[in-house]
């Protein structure tokens, strides 16, 4: 039975202001949270910022890791009670954030998914890259993030700067836990969710030419499962938007008035 190496943390990207709502992002397939960076500028204005942080070798399953996000959580709500929480989860973490979302609903105050990839079970590669994943040495290993980033990026639209971060981000993941997190995906399921439970208004982006998932589909069916759900289509976006120079995450909440006072 797998089982985590260590325990997740939540890493500040700035000096903590207490009076700020708390941005808490739950990064993507990577883990690392860093890549999340060119999103910084824009939000730190209005939030105190933080990040889940996975370690590189975990195998935690989802319970494990729901129920150590959630501790987390609770853990920032009793530092501040009156502070409200933002939880922003992307690809694989915006699936970590439905469950934490509909288990606990209580915990955030506002929910923001970005091309979760709640999809991913009904994708026919997505067993062939489990299998294939768990088997290669380090060497081809990284050199296979090479070929994956046509599929998560647009690349006219992501800096070089940010590019050369996104393969660092995914060649620190071991082989054996990149299996193991493609494997979660296969197992996720949105039917499983209490999501009617979710109240609060949860902001859904979905890019219309991400090449990995059929992520505006996507949107459209979370949306029809949840109460109060908002959605914004990047139309030109790739899967991993976030890094994309013209996207800025704090503009498109203030516009959906998503910035809380």
């Amino acid at each position: 039975m797998p089982i985590a190496t260590s325990r997740l943390r939540l890493k500040t990207f700035r000096v903590s202001r207490p009076p700020l709502p708390k941005f808490i992002f739950l990064p993507g397939m990577d883990g690392s949270g860093e890549l999340l960076q060119p999103q910084l500028a824009g939000l730190k204005s209005t939030f105190d910022i933080c990040s889940l942080s996975i370690p590189p070798d975990d195998l935690s399953s989802w319970d494990k890791l729901t129920d150590q996000v959630v501790d987390l959580i609770v853990n920032e709500r009793q530092r501040s009670p009156s502070r409200p929480i933002v939880l922003c989860g992307e690809s694989f973490g915006g699936c970590l954030a439905l469950r934490v979302a509909a288990h606990f609903p209580d915990l955030c105050d506002r929910l923001i998914l970005v091309n979760p990839a709640s999809s991913a079970h009904r994708q026919p590669w997505m067993g062939w890259g489990a299998t294939v994943t768990q088997r290669l040495p380090n060497s081809l290993y990284r050199l296979s993030t090479l070929g994956l980033l046509p599929l998560l990026i647009a690349p006219q639209r992501v800096s070089m700067s940010s590019q050369r971060a996104l393969l660092v981000a995914m060649q620190s993941v071991t082989p054996p836990s990149a299996a193991w997190r493609l494997s979660l995906l296969r197992q996720f399921s949105l039917e499983q969710l209490p999501l009617k439970r979710i109240e609060q208004p949860v902001l859904l982006l979905a890019s219309g030419s991400d090449r990995l998932l059929p992520s505006v589909a996507e949107a459209g069916r979370i949306a029809r499962c949840l109460p109060n759900p908002q959605t914004v289509l990047l139309p030109r976006s790739g899967h991993a938007c976030l890094l994309e120079t013209e996207v800025r995450l704090s503009s498109i909440l203030q516009s959906q008035n998503f910035v809380l006072a």
